[in-house]
Parts: structure tokens; C-alpha cells; sequence
């Protein structure tokens, strides 16, 4: 059957249907909650779909009959009325449907000045709500928009725009944008002026409203309208939209230099969202731009210049123009410095003493900072071809580290507005995290020796200072890792070290979690240096991080986890004595202390780090020789599997993935075992030295357990390995799976398809002889892969967690319920 057919009313529904209208028109009922209301709606949106025609109505009159009832009630309760309006949309949408609620004379009663308009119910949002999404929803074809327009419609929705509920305001925005859209379609012959144009009725009602709201003296008005305008050129990029643009052109032109209208925000996102459209494109339009740049307040033109940069069609002049007015604020810091600033600007966009003002406030300086760092770390990240010219890195990064000196108090420059900025910036930690943000973006710049020596400098204060908050300092750490990773200075590591070893100690959680952090990034950044390498192993730093493992913080000990983990395989791919048992970095410690977290935190954090450590070695191939690596995947997924976390599981199941796939490189892959020659098959199985050591490290077992997991991914993730099993094992054979029918009765495997058919949960799923499985046996194993249908249980796994999905007739029988009838309740009277 289609997926049209399925969507078709059955006679069940069809007969509980009046039932469910009558209760839900019944106002001496309790009516059902929104959620069954709205699953109720997307019902009727699926079966006009599918018989998008009058025939849902006449099949059904009971509808009709509801919607009647609730609009005779003389009070109506808010949600039953709001559900009404919003349905009557939905089935209105059809035109013969629309013709025949219209006939009927209900949709005046329900839309136009006969309905909820002129009642007290309107007073409540969600009426309102229901009135513009019922309309919208119904204005999908000429007589719909006809009847709005013709019965005052248009003038409601206009006033909707400035509701005090945002939800209908909003509604009633875009409704008007589907209007003016519909309105116009695409019959409209485009004219050469705008003068000369002949809009629809309907279309002319909102463009004649727009352009008298963008000419009143209302702020509201005009912002109601230029948003309307943001929104239509955002979503329709049609030629007709430039004949409007030309009629209001002038009028939006005079906003960008009359201070009395405070929706410069507003024309940020209009102009953004034109400069999108290729309809704009042309000389005119961007000189509105670069008029607005150069106008506009510092903050506006700054969210103007950030979204114009990010543009790929864009005149050349006006991405340098919107690069210097992101930059601007940034010369400013460094004049107020006294600091050379002659590598950042050419010129300046707009009048610098706008943002020294802004710079020099106390309201403004820090929220204006923050909003200028923040455009400049998208613009660090954005592609280099967006870009118009290379950015004075040099430069920039001298302005950012002055701004860090300034929120530290280390720099109280003797200018007045210097001197002013530092006041207000000292200890701003607002300002401290964006400032940070950009410089770690900034590590691929090329400095001088002088500008690195002040660059590390500034870091280490703000290391070391007490006054660093831990989310300014986490963020210390993340620029000083990037910075580090292309300019390793040994003489700097060691005074870093000492601040972290400082910071491992703190009786902050937060620092210490952090602190382990960056000693892991280190590592992971600088492994391959020698001199790095001796300096850690020779500190304090293995110590403090291996009694972190047992910090009363589980979000620490995850981290100890991680660093620990690090440290572990550093040794061993760099200092062959490790490898020895009993050294002092051998690897057989670490992993006894690991393999503890694994097996007694009663914490998930630490559980989890410890298997994504376990994952890394075995990608990286750092688990030694293969007896060893049969031996630790065997303790890993023993004690994985009975662990109750679902994460922990699947991190078990990736690395028994990567483990399969590695014994297999090593190993080989086998030959094919199915053949008529039964002893054959046995013998070759016996050969087979992967499933050999699959068995013995009990990976079975938990495969299959995990197929019966609670937690999907689990399932999903062990099916996909039996899966991957079954295709090696069976590679050079085109088998499918062969069912249970010629196996002895009793014999286990019977058992375990039941089981897996069932889909028991694993605290049901027996391991022992009891099920009369051997998960250790390999002729089993290859039989349970031959026999068992992985595809179907694939196919059940990854099924929508709601593929038993509820259906209308339930839903109607739900509603039902919850509302009782009449009968029932007087009944309980008795």
C-alpha cells in the first residue's frame, strides 16, 4: 500500500470520530492535553493530504457539527477554541473544501467579524495564536485569499504584528509574508519602475501598509515594517522583489543618518539578507551599504561589516571597507595605549571619536569589546578566500594582548583614554574570555622574538595570578597549548610547569580539571619532542597526575584518567624500557590502576575516560605483543560488560571492533567454512586462529549480550560487528542465514534465536551452561553466525525509537478517555 492509501481514514476511526467531536465540543468536559490536541491536527494535516478535496467533510459531517457547536458556546474554553480555528484551517486548505465551509457560512463565523474577533475570548494569546495559524494555514489558493482580504483580514493581521504576545506577533509576521508571496505568485509582469506596477489587490493592501508605516512617525511601526521587508527578502528572491525595494528605497535611505529612529538593528538584518539575494546585486544597492557603514552606530555597523564579510558575492572595496570597521575599535585600544598602531588601518570607515566614546564608557566599553573580539574570531575562522586582504596579524595581535594587559592592571597608560579603558577593563573577566578566544585563534601568526617573549609573558600572568577566575584560566591554558604547538620555547615550558603544578594542587575542582586538560593537550601537541618528553617525565607531573586519579571530583579523575593515559603511551612508543615489567613507567601499571577505575568508580566519567584510553592504545597499536592483547581485551570486556552505563558498553564495542580488525591483519582472514563436507568444516574452524582467540577472550558473549542490551546504540553497534564477523568468516560465500530447523531439538542455538526474537533484556540474558550455549566454543559461534538472522535484527535495531508508533484509532480512543463522557461521570455520582 502507498504511503498516500495508508494516510486514508479507516472505518474504526471513522466511527470514533463523532464521538471524540461531541466531547471535545462538550464544555462540561475535561478536555485532552496539547500534546493529544496537536498529534489530533497533524492526523487531519495527513488525511487532507492524502484526499486533498471536500470528501474528508462529507465523509465526516461531524466535523462540520463541531466546529458549529463550539462557535455556538456562549464562552468556550481558550484551547478547545484555538484547536477549532487551527483545524478549520487545515481542512480549508483544500479549495472544495474551503467552497463548502463556506457555503455552510462558517468560515465568517470562524475567520471574519462574526467570529472570535468580537468576543472576550480574544483576549487570550492562544486564540489569537489559533486564528493566525488556522488563517495561514487555510490561504493556499485564490478564494481563501480573496475572503481574507474581502473581510477584513488583512487590517487584523496588520494590527497582530505589534501583539503583545511574541508567538502572534511572529505568526502574524510571517503570515504576511505568505500573503504578499501568494499574493503576487508569478504571474506578475515585472515593470521597468515601480510606478508602473499593478499589484494583486491583496498585495497592494501590504505594500500600500508598509510603505505608510515606513513614512509615520510610529518607531514601532517602522520597525514592524522593515522587519516584514527582512523577512520577505530573506525568503523570496524573485524579481518582484526589487520593484518594491524601489518604492521605499528613498524612504529607507533617510533612516540611515536620521538619529531619531532607533531600528538601525533592524536594518542590519534587511541589508544582510538583500546583499544575499542576487535580485540586489548592483552598484546602487551597495552603496546603501557602504553608506550605512559609514553611518550607522559602531555597534550596528560592526554586526553590519561581520555579516558582510561573510558574504561570497561582495564587491571587493566593500569587504576592505567592513574589515576596517571591525578593525577600527581595535587601533583604538592601541593609540589609547600609546602603542604603534600604523600597521592596522589605512583609513578609518566612520568617525573614530564614536568609538573612543563608546571605549571611554563604563556602560558601554566591555559589552562593545566583547561584541568586536567575538566578530573577529568568526572572521579568524571564516575560509581564507572570504577574506579581501590578509589581516594585520602582527598588528592585531599586539591590540589583544594590550586589551589582556589592561583587564589585568598591568598596563595604566598615561592618556586620558587610556587611562580611562584600563579603569573599567581591570578584572573584566568578560572581556578577559573573548580577548583569550582570539588569541588562541591567532597562534598561526608570525611574530618577532619580542612580540612571543610579550606574548608568553601575559600568558604566564594570567597563569599564574590568583585573580584568574577558572573559566578565564581554562581559557589561558587553550591559548597557551595553540600558541605552544608551532613555538615550543623549553624556557617557558619550565615556568609554565611550574604554575601547573601549582594549579594541579588548587582546591578548586575547576582548575584542577583544567590543569589536566592542558597537561594532555601538551602532550598530544609536543610528544614528538625530545626535549619536552625529559622535562615531563623528570617532574612532578606523572605523580601529581596519578594521585589525581583518586580526587574526590569525578570530572577530575575522568581528566586524570585522560593525562594518565597520555602518559602511559608516551612511555611506551618513546621509552623502550618501559615495556619492562616492574619499571618505573611500565605500561602494566598504568593499566592495573585504569582497569581498577573501570571496575570500582561509581561514577560514569571516569568509567568512560578509562575506556576511550583503552580504545586510543589499541588503535595506536600500543597494547604489546598479541597474547598480551588477548589478555587485555579479555579483562577490558569482562568487566565492560558488566558495567551499567551505556557509553561504557559501546566504548567496549569500538575497541572490540578495532581488536577484530587487527587480529585479522595479523592473522589473516580465514577460509571459506561452509562446505559440504561436514568434517572439513570442523577441521577448519580449529585452524582458524582469529575465532580461536575470539572465544577466549569472550567476545561473543558479550557481543550477543549487548544484541539484548536496553540502550539501542549498544544493540546497533554489536550487530553491526556480528555483522562485519559473519562476512569475513563467510567471505568467498553467498550464505544466507539458514534457520534453526535441522539442529537437534535441544540444541542451545534454538535458545539463543528465541531470545534475540524476543529482544530479552540483557539482566535476562543467561551466560552460564543454563542456556546450553557455549559462547567459548568456535564451531558454535560459527553456527550461531550461519544460523542466526543478523539482518532482520539489524533492521529491528534500527527501527525510530517510536516505530511502534501509535495510531489515529489509538490516539481517538486516548482523547476519549481522558475525557470521559457524560454518562461516566454522573455515573460516579452514585
Amino acid at each position: 500500500m502507498s504511503p498516500r492509501g495508508r494516510r486514508v481514514m479507516s472505518r474504526a476511526c471513522a466511527l470514533l470520530l463523532p464521538r471524540v467531536c461531541a466531547a471535545l465540543a462538550d464544555p462540561r468536559q475535561s478536555g485532552p492535553d496539547d500534546t493529544c490536541l496537536e498529534k489530533l491536527l497533524d492526523w487531519f494535516r495527513e488525511l487532507r493530504e492524502a484526499e486533498p478535496s471536500v470528501k474528508l467533510l462529507r465523509d465526516n459531517p461531524c466535523v462540520t457539527k463541531f466546529f458549529s457547536s463550539v462557535l455556538e458556546l456562549p464562552e468556550p474554553e481558550p484551547s478547545i477554541l484555538s484547536f477549532t480555528l487551527r483545524l478549520a484551517g487545515i481542512v480549508a486548505a483544500a479549495e472544495d473544501s474551503f467552497v463548502h465551509l463556506q457555503r455552510l457560512k462558517l468560515l465568517t463565523r470562524l475567520f471574519g467579524e462574526d467570529g472570535p474577533l468580537n468576543r472576550a475570548a480574544w483576549e487570550d494569546a492562544s486564540v489569537r495564536s489559533g486564528w493566525v495559524e488556522g488563517v495561514h494555514s487555510m490561504v493556499q489558493h485564490q478564494p481563501a485569499l480573496n475572503f481574507i482580504c474581502s473581510a477584513g483580514g488583512i487590517d487584523v493581521i496588520f494590527v497582530l504584528q505589534g501583539d503583545p504576545s511574541l508567538f502572534v506577533a511572529s505568526a502574524a509576521h510571517w503570515l504576511l509574508v505568505h500573503l504578499l508571496t501568494l499574493s503576487v505568485g508569478s504571474k506578475l509582469t515585472v515593470p521597468l519602475d515601480a510606478k508602473d506596477c499593478e499589484w494583486p489587490a491583496c498585495a497592494h493592501m501590504i505594500i500600500k501598509h508598509i510603505e505608510d508605516s515606513l513614512q509615520s512617525n510610529s518607531a514601532s511601526h517602522v520597525k514592524q515594517s522593515l522587519k516584514l521587508l527582512t523577512s520577505l527578502f530573506g525568503s523570496c528572491q524573485a524579481p518582484w522583489t526589487k520593484v518594491l525595494w524601489l518604492g521605499i528605497e528613498k524612504q529607507v535611505e533617510s533612516f540611515l543618518t536620521e538619529d531619531s529612529v532607533q531600528a538601525q538593528h533592524v536594518l542590519v538584518d534587511l541589508l544582510l539578507n538583500m546583499a544575499r539575494s542576487p535580485v540586489f546585486y548592483e552598484d546602487s544597492f551597495w552603496a546603501l551599504v557602504t553608506s550605512a557603514l559609514e553611518h550607522f552606530t559602531p555597534v550596528q555597523s560592526s554586526a553590519l561589516a561581520a555579516g558582510i564579510l561573510r558574504l561570497y558575492l561582495c564587491p571587493q572595496v566593500v569587504k576592505i571597507k567592513a574589515l576596517t570597521v571591525l578593525l577600527q575599535p581595535m587601533e583604538c585600544i592601541l593609540r589609547a595605549a600609546s602603542l604603534d598602531y600604523s600597521g592596522l588601518l589605512d583609513e578609518s570607515v566612520s568617525d573614530p571619536s564614536a568609538v573612543e566614546s563608546l571605549l571611554s564608557s563604563k556602560s558601554s566599553c566591555a559589552s562593545f569589546l566583547c561584541q568586536i573580539l567575538g566578530h573577529l574570531k568568526e572572521l579568524l575562522s571564516l575560509e581564507r578566500v572570504l577574506l579581501p586582504v590578509n589581516l594585520p596579524c602582527a598588528s592585531l595581535l599586539c591590540s589583544v594582548l594590550t586589551i589582556l594587559l589592561f583587564c589585568n592592571g598591568f598596563l595604566i597608560p598615561a592618556s586620558p583614554l587610556g587611562s580611562k579603558i584600563s579603569q573599567i577593563l581591570v578584572d573584566c573577566f568578560r572581556v578577559q574570555k573573548s580577548a583569550l578566544d582570539v588569541l588562541a585563534m591567532l597562534s598561526d601568526c608570525k611574530c618577532t622574538d619580542t612580540t612571543m617573549r610579550s606574548l608568553f609573558d601575559v600568558l604566564l600572568a594570567y597563569l599564574e595570578s590568583p585573580n584568574t577566575t577558572p573559566t578565564v584560566l581554562k581559557k589561558s591554558f587553550k591559548a597557551t597549548s595553540n600558541w605552544l604547538k608551532n613555538f615550543s620555547s623549553i624556557s617557558f615550558l619550565k615556568n609554565v610547569f611550574l604554575v601547573l603544578q601549582k594549579r594541579l594542587c588548587s582546591p578548586c575542582w575547576e582548575v584542577r580539571d583544567s590543569a589536566l586538560e592542558f597537561l594532555t593537550s601538551l602532550i598530544t601537541s609536543l610528544a614528538d619532542h625530545d626535549e619536552f618528553r625529559q622535562f615531563l617525565l623528570s617532574s612532578e607531573m606523572p605523580k601529581l597526575t596519578e594521585n589525581l586519579l583518586e580526587d574526590p571530583e569525578s570530572y577530575v579523575r575522568a581528566s586524570a584518567v585522560t593525562a594518565m593515559g597520555h602518559l602511559a603511551f608516551i612511555n611506551y612508543v618513546f621509552i623502550p624500557e618501559s615495556r619492562v615489567a616492574g619499571s618505573q613507567y611500565s605500561k602494566e601499571k598504568t593499566v592495573a590502576k585504569l582497569q581498577e577505575i573501570l571496575s570500582t568508580d561509581p561514577e560514569v566519567f571516569p568509567r568512560r575516560a578509562v575506556m576511550s584510553i583503552f580504545t586510543m592504545w589499541m588503535k595506536q597499536s600500543c597494547t604489546g605483543q598479541l597474547e598480551e592483547t588477548e589478555q587485555f581485551v579479555s579483562m577490558v570486556v569482562q568487566t565492560a560488560a558488566r558495567d551499567l552505563d551505556w557509553e561504557v558498553k559501546l566504548g567496549c564495542l569500538e575497541l572490540v571492533q578495532i581488536f577484530c580488525t587487527y587480529m585479522f591483519c595479523q592473522l589473516g582472514l580465514p577460509e571459506c567454512f561452509y562446505a559440504p563436507d561436514s568434517s572439513a568444516v570442523t577441521s577448519s574452524i580449529h585452524q582458524n586462529k582469529p575465532l580461536q582467540m575470539f572465544c577466549r577472550t569472550n567476545l561473543f558473549s558479550f557481543l550477543f549480550q549487548s544484541l539484548c542490551d536496553c540502550d539501542k546504540p549498544v544493540g546497533q553497534k554489536a550487530c553491526d560487528i556480528l555483522r562485519t564477523l559473519r562476512s569475513e568468516f563467510y567471505q568467498s560465500s553467498t550464505i544466507d542465514s539458514q534457520g534453526t530447523g535441522d539442529l537437534p531439538a535441544g540444541h542451545g542455538i534454538h535458545w539463543l534465536q528465541r531470545t534475540l526474537r524476543q529482544g530479552s533484556l540483557v539482566q535476562n540474558f543467561p551466560t552460564d551452561d543454563g542456556s546450553g550455549v557455549d559462547f567459548q566454543d568456535p564451531e558454535s559461534m560459527m553456527l550461531a553466525l550461519r544460523t542466526i538472522d543478523l539482518a532482520e535484527l539489524h533492521s529491528d535495531l534500527n527501527k525510530g525509537s517510536d516505530y511502534v508508533e501509535k495510531s489515529p484509532q489509538s490516539l481517538l480512543e486516548d482523547i476519549l478517555a481522558t475525557v470521559g463522557t457524560v454518562e461516566e461521570n454522573e455515573a460516579d455520582c452514585y
